[in-house]
């Protein structure tokens, strides 16, 4: 079982206003980040066709959930894993301009996560995605968008605090950005997950930028899908990434805690480059891929959002199982009553 139990954790609210607490969050939150962003609300699939390529491969070892259609003609479907490339396509249907882009309350099924404190096989999170342009492909504007979505975290940390004041604001006032290569440097003989935990407490936020591509160890920081974030494009300082998370110190757990994962997506050559690198160019014929690459499809960048992880995160709860309903092995709900863990 992989469960961390908080020493003496009590709920700093009860299921009640927790329910209540998690309306006023989402409520919030969903209407600043689309100000922010300047993006319009849309209704997402909660499934798409097999062999279209629009699913996401997660890290590509992920099976998604799989049925047959009976007045389809025996067509299979997917339940979504995420909708980063389902929304690139919706951009280009709704004929969304530069600038502006969409989001959606995105639900999915993950059948193949490890149970914890922080993972269930239910996943809802604001899938967003905007129009750029050409001279938008860069780092520094990757920078931009990442501080007006922690804009509107803080923002909602202080609301959370007006109505339960015994939740005290943590996140500092600036997040920090680093590279994954840089992180490395700086505790090369730590593991992906103790480098982010020693940044994430020294500075409470953090972006770590370049997910996805080999570092100087000729590992990745952490395994990305090769056909939406762009992973291999270089930046200004010849690293290379254009993607990254949003991480937080967690003060319950007392770890490091992704709150999104999001980036510029790739354009047609950083998509076959990174086809290659994976070995996967058989891709290239799957239908997202076709329309990408006959120039179907916008620039874009995106990602996705917690919503959970972001209750979990302003409520201080040790478990995403007392802000989520979800499936919860029997051993692990034993273990939750008798340390004051309440699992919805």
């Amino acid at each position: 079982m992989n469960l961390t139990i908080p020493k003496n954790y009590q709920p700093k609210l009860d299921i009640t206003k927790i329910e209540i607490a998690i309306k006023l969050i989402k409520d919030n939150f969903e209407r600043d980040l689309a100000s922010e962003l300047r993006l319009y609300r849309v209704t997402a699939p909660l499934f798409v066709l097999k062999g279209m390529g629009i699913n996401d491969d997660l890290s590509g070892i992920e099976k998604p959930v799989t049925f047959q259609i009976k007045d389809y003609n025996g067509y299979s479907a997917e339940i979504v894993q995420s909708l980063a490339k389902w929304k690139r396509i919706a951009l280009a249907d709704y004929g969304i301009k530069p600038g502006y882009g969409i989001y959606t309350d995105m639900n999915a099924i993950r059948p193949d996560e490890t149970i914890d404190n922080i993972h269930s096989i239910y996943v809802d999170q604001w899938d967003w995605e905007r129009v750029i342009t050409p001279e938008e492909r860069n780092i520094n504007f990757l920078k931009e968008i990442v501080n007006k979505i922690y804009s509107v975290i803080k923002r909602i940390e202080f609301i959370v605090y007006e109505h339960y004041p015994q939740i005290n604001p943590i996140l500092p006032e600036q997040i920090k950005f680093i590279h994954s290569q840089d992180l490395l440097n700086l505790y090369p003989d730590l593991i992906p997950q103790e480098r982010e935990n020693r940044i994430a407490e020294e500075f409470g936020a953090v972006f770590i930028i370049g997910i996805g591509a080999e570092l100087s160890d000729g590992k990745p920081h952490d395994k990305r899908a090769p056909d939406y974030d762009d992973w291999t494009t270089e930046t200004e300082n010849g690293y290379q990434g254009l993607n990254g998370d949003i991480i937080v110190w967690n003060p319950i757990l007392e770890r490091a805690f992704e709150i999104s994962s999001m980036g510029i997506r790739v354009d047609k050559t950083a998509l076959l480059r990174q086809l290659t690198i994976t070995k996967t160019e058989e891709r290239k014929y799957l239908y997202f891929h076709k329309r990408l690459l006959n120039d179907e499809l916008p620039l874009s960048i995106g990602g996705g959002i917690g919503q959970s992880r972001l209750c979990m995160f302003y409520l201080r709860t040790a478990h995403i199982g007392e802000v989520q309903v979800s499936i919860w092995p029997d051993d692990m709900k034993y273990v939750c009553r008798n340390n004051n863990i309440f699992l919805l």
